[in-house]
């Protein structure tokens, strides 16, 4: 029960600062950390399914990307995924991975 209240607390929180972070970026900023959010999704759903690196590579491979610069980030985005020993689940992961794309956009200005 404590596990669950701490848990809560934190999604509150992150929550909090979710919008925080979103409302300082222009809209090039927010739509690259959703895709890339959604790709590090994607790899720890395939990552917790017991896909293995090499399938997840393959099915990132199979995907269509409006830009050539995508493909390559994401396999980027899935190995760091697959090297993580996190066992979040793909919305945590998803989160989380926005937040920080998001401090780092941030920082950069």
């Amino acid at each position: 029960m404590q596990k669950l209240r701490m848990v809560l607390a934190f999604c509150a929180l992150v929550g909090a600062s979710f919008n925080t972070f979103a409302r300082d970026l222009n809209k090039n900023e927010r739509d690259l950390c959703t895709w890339g959010a959604g790709v590090a999704a994607a790899a720890q759903q395939y990552k917790l399914s017991g896909l293995t690196l090499y399938g997840a590579r393959n099915k990132m491979q199979g995907r269509h990307f409006p830009q050539q610069w995508m493909r390559m980030s994401a396999l980027g985005i899935t190995e760091q995924t697959y090297d993580s020993p996190s066992r979040l689940r793909p919305e945590g992961v998803r989160q989380v991975y926005y937040e920080g794309c998001t401090r780092h956009e941030l920082a950069r200005r």
